[in-house]
């Protein structure tokens, strides 16, 4: 079985690239199991988006931010392991 990838695409003129870097940490030390990998992916034009097998999971462009860390951890999780509880990154009743 193939496991899910995630894609950070990220605009390096705007020097994105740490952001992109520490949030590509967070997801591996957070789905060590789940994920099979995460790519740093380079463009232009301002772009932050992560992707996961294709699928548009966030954009900065329609939110107009960042995504915090523990949000993407959320919806990473929602969708390749449901029943993983995140700790205190997890939703807040």
């Amino acid at each position: 079985m193939n496991k899910p990838h995630v894609e950070i695409i990220y605009c390096s003129q705007c020097r994105f690239v740490l952001r992109a870097t520490w949030l590509a940490q967070e997801l591996l030390f957070t789905f060590a199991e789940e994920l099979g990998g995460v790519t740093l992916v380079p463009a232009a034009g301002g772009v932050f988006e992560i992707r996961l097998d294709g699928e548009l999971v966030y954009s900065k462009a329609q939110t107009g931010v960042f995504p915090e860390a523990r949000e993407l951890k959320q919806l990473i999780r929602d969708r390749i392991a449901p029943d993983k509880p995140l700790g205190h990154s997890d939703k807040r009743e």
